[in-house]
């Protein structure tokens, strides 16, 4: 079954991996993660994002469409990036997703990956 992993990390957490005095250990542990799940043969696809300041957000309201460059103001996490993961379970998926660097200060969501079925939506 596939899952996605969405890790959503702290600025503070994102901001190591700018940092040159930490950023070898920040991407180590990521490097050392995807590393791990490449090497289980259990990742279908995946990509970090850039920084949340990159970000641009679209909404429609009314009929009118807003947009606000970078993250929301009262954000206190933001998605770092995602993996779509093969895995027997969702117990072994919830292994993986513990397993991950930004567990411990932020949260990795689990999610099941949608199976449309072979006719499209609504059929």
């Amino acid at each position: 079954m596939e899952y996605m992993l969405v890790f959503n990390e702290t600025a503070a957490d994102n901001a190591q991996g700018q940092d040159p005095a930490t950023a070898p250990a920040y991407w180590g542990a990521w490097n050392a993660y995807v590393g791990a799940m490449y090497g289980a043969g259990i990742v279908v696809s995946g990509n970090g994002l850039q920084p949340p300041h990159t970000a641009t957000h679209v909404r429609v309201r009314n009929g009118q469409r807003q947009v606000q460059d970078g993250p929301f103001a009262d954000t206190r996490e933001h998605l770092g990036g995602y993996f779509i993961v093969n895995v027997p379970s969702l117990d072994v998926a919830l292994e993986w997703a513990a397993r991950a660097p930004n567990t411990a200060t932020g949260t990795t969501e689990v999610r099941p990956v949608l199976q449309m079925p072979p006719e499209g939506p609504g059929a």
